[in-house]
């Protein structure tokens, strides 16, 4: 039986780039979600919609259902005045807010004498990622859960929008 919309699904996920692991919870706090509301990346929910509590198995997600292609055009070059007070390094990772108060992240690809140049992609962009995922529960959602969009294991901490704004300290699986 596929698992419908408005349901709460319960997963323990490990999701590799090649054979390099880049985020697990496999042993840990099940990464929880309502599905069907985008809450997860689509492949991921695509891959699982007929898997079962209990089952384990393997889901494929190609760069286009995962984080999207890398865009070439996300590169952008801003005033170093923008970055006072913070040690900027190349390679490094940056969190700030966009227009909507929406975390966004970015790249530090170089720093040069007036301007600092940052990549706006998501880090796993353009890579097409493997997921190892367990079902731990799948149940219906309460009518709060369906009118919050937020499953109740995650009211006190919602853990897709942490404070790194990714949660489970990477958060393949969520946006």
């Amino acid at each position: 039986m596929a698992i419908e919309a408005n349901q709460i699904v319960s997963i323990e996920y490990e999701v590799r780039d090649g054979e390099t692991v880049v985020d697990s919870n496999m042993g840990g706090q099940p990464l929880v979600f309502m599905f069907g509301k985008g809450q997860i990346i689509p492949g991921l929910e695509n891959g699982i919609v007929n898997m079962a509590i209990g089952e384990k198995g393997d889901v494929l997600v190609k760069a286009a259902d995962a984080y999207g292609e890398y865009n070439d055009e996300a590169m952008q070059e801003l005033p170093n005045e923008q970055f006072a007070g913070i040690e900027l390094t190349q390679g490094m990772t940056l969190y700030g807010q966009d227009e909507n108060g929406g975390t966004i992240q970015v790249v530090v690809k170089e720093i040069k004498d007036e301007t600092v140049v940052v990549d706006f992609n998501h880090p796993l962009a353009g890579k097409d990622l493997m997921f190892t995922v367990a079902i731990s529960d799948i149940r219906d959602a309460t009518p709060d859960e369906i009118a919050s969009g937020i499953p109740a294991e995650n009211m006190q901490e919602d853990e897709c929008c942490s404070s790194d704004g990714h949660g489970h300290g990477g958060g393949c699986g969520c946006h």
